[in-house]
């Protein structure tokens, strides 16, 4: 079978079976396999939305059908899966059986690891894709689902790298090793010279493609390396490949080397790379084995390519989705999954053979799911819930929604923003230390914006009124959130606790206009003005607030926020340039 894209229709063709499909059947067909097909566009047409009809002149009209793909549906992000996923799916083709062969003459590929990778990466894996038939068409997929792999799950490059070579122009045995980048020098792929490592690293930190990589090594003392028998280099994990070993349409046999920090994740890499591309072999989904030598003296062949078999009942099938069919049914489910099942005989039991393209079932209700995909989720009789439960608000949020409303009623507009924040906002520009704050700070934080976890509303108001000076005054601003504290109590270390905070900025300080905001708000929660069994308020110092213009609130003898007239260096250091009165508030106490 092929698909061919064609115009705005969809052709599945062989040489006994022809259909036309439209965009509409399609779009259906997809969802039943549980995919969504996002839109039918063109390269021509995506240009011109997103710059202007001048520029999409002369770009392709060759229709696209973008399809979004679970993230852990790794089979399904090539052109080769999702066709083989869709006729398996359809019944029109059966599951292939994957299996990995030793080569006909000869030892195996080897490839040795070197004690030097520890030191940056450890793991490798590898194998070979003996006398494969490449087009235009294969060669591109087979890139592109590279590439694909490479931004999802080798998390761009920092977990796994995949390094394709053309084995007709190399000899091994392959030496994985790590070198100071001085050391290694090697022709990268598509440059007419040789390099450095260290020059390469000069090289491509202009470049818009490999300069997002060059982090992952370049702060290493050893570069990892990979050289063959005659000490040519074949890549340069994870930046770059060597030009001697690139492939093309004429390659015949291709040898797959994946290096990694994690060697599940390279092997299930590795795993999909050839199931995907084994088709293509003169004898199809059979991929040829390699030995990879530990620097322990352990050695291991690849591609596991394993299969392993789970069993369930199919009335715990049926009991999970809310359905109600025979146990050969549900085994024919799976089956249409790519998931191989059958009746052991014992009871109602299913034997499921789970295959090394579905990394993705770990657990028996991930077997559950795809029986519910291949049923079809719009075939479930809806029915009412057998347990009987009655929903209710979480009475921290209720407090909150009742107090937004009449504290928008008091004529506060309310805000809402960010709960990350740098460290200057919550220390330098409040007079603080940011050590004496409490923050939980952000380990790799990727703007200066962004540094801490909030620990006061404050700062996000007064940015707020910065950003709004043209606006006529006052402005009289609120905010209803939580704020995270470091507590040693918790299991993560830290709490979220919700906060009240609002802003008068005008000519004046308008402390009596937020004092009247605080009583109005302690009458809506009723508590009463008085000592001991409600709430007073008494002179304070804080060095956010204006000395002598600072009070702290107690209600029933325990102190739960300020409020005052800001210091003068605060609004300043906030771009402001009017008096400016707040108050801040804990509203938990109040439950």
């Amino acid at each position: 079978y092929v698909w061919i894209l064609f115009e705005r229709d969809l052709y599945l063709i062989n040489s006994k079976y022809y259909k036309i499909m439209s965009d509409e059947e399609f779009d259906e067909l997809c969802f039943q396999f549980g995919l969504e097909l996002d839109e039918i566009t063109s390269e021509k047409e995506l240009i011109s939305k997103e710059q202007n009809d001048s520029k999409a002149a002369g770009a392709s009209d060759v229709i696209l059908y973008k399809i979004d793909v679970p993230a852990n549906r790794y089979d399904l992000l090539c052109l080769e899966g999702l066709v083989r996923g869709l006729q398996v799916f359809k019944n029109k083709l059966e599951a292939p059986r994957y299996v990995r062969v030793s080569p006909v003459s000869g030892q195996p590929q080897k490839l040795i690891i070197t004690k030097e990778t520890a030191a940056v990466r450890p793991y490798a894996v590898a194998a070979v894709l003996r006398d494969i038939t490449f087009t235009q068409e294969r060669y591109d997929s087979f890139i592109e689902l590279q590439e694909k792999l490479h931004q999802n799950i080798c998390r761009k490059r920092s977990i796994v790298a995949i390094g394709t070579h053309d084995l007709d122009t190399t000899s091994g045995p392959f030496t994985y090793t790590a070198k100071p980048p001085s050391e290694i020098c090697f022709q990268p792929l598509n440059q007419t010279k040789e390099f450095t490592a260290t020059e390469l690293m000069s090289l491509y930190r202009t470049d818009s493609h490999l300069k997002h990589y060059l982090h992952i090594i370049e702060d290493k003392p050893v570069y990892p390396v990979i050289y063959d028998s005659n000490g040519i280099v074949l890549s340069m994990p994870p930046i770059i490949n060597g030009d001697h070993t690139k492939i093309s349409l004429k390659t015949k046999n291709v040898f797959i080397e994946c290096t990694a920090t994690d060697l599940t994740k390279a092997k299930v890499v590795l795993d999909t790379l050839v199931t995907m591309f084994s088709q293509y072999c003169s004898q199809p989904f059979t991929v040829e084995e390699a030995e990879v030598v530990y620097p322990d003296g352990k050695t291991c062949l690849y591609p596991e390519l394993p299969y392993r078999k789970e069993k369930l009942s199919g009335e715990f099938v049926n009991r999970k989705i809310g359905i109600n069919e025979s146990t050969e049914t549900v085994a024919q489910l799976l089956t249409r999954m790519c998931l191989l099942s059958k009746l052991t005989g014992v009871g109602d039991q299913i034997e499921v053979e789970i295959p090394p393209t579905r990394s993705d079932i770990i657990h028996a209700c991930d077997i559950v799911e795809d029986a519910a995909i291949a049923y079809g989720f719009n075939n479930i009789t809806r029915t009412t819930p057998r347990s009987y439960t009655v929903a209710t608000q979480f009475p921290l949020n209720k407090l909150t929604e009742l107090l937004r409303q009449d504290v928008a009623a008091a004529g506060f507009t309310e805000v809402l923003t960010f709960a990350l924040c740098s460290k200057e906002d919550v220390g330098d520009k409040l007079g603080k230390k940011i050590s004496e704050t409490g923050a939980a700070h952000i380990s790799n934080p990727k703007t200066a914006e962004f540094q801490v976890a909030r620990t006061t509303l404050l700062p996000g108001l007064l940015k707020t009124i910065a950003a709004n000076k043209k606006m006529p005054l006052p402005l009289k601003l609120f905010e209803i959130s939580d704020v995270v504290l470091k507590d040693k109590s918790k299991d993560v270390g830290a709490r979220n606790s919700r906060r009240f905070c609002a802003v008068y900025y005008n000519k004046s300080p308008g402390f009596e206009v937020i004092h009247g905001l605080m009583d109005r708000t302690m009458q809506l929660l009723g508590v009463k003005p008085l000592r001991g069994e409600g709430y007073h308020i008494q002179a304070a110092e804080d060095s956010i607030f204006f000395p002598g213009r600072c009070a702290e609130i107690f209600v029933d003898g325990k102190s739960v926020g300020r409020l005052g007239v800001l210091h003068p260096n605060v609004v300043t250091r906030f771009e402001l340039t009017m008096p400016c009165s707040a108050l801040e508030m804990d509203i938990e106490p109040f439950l």
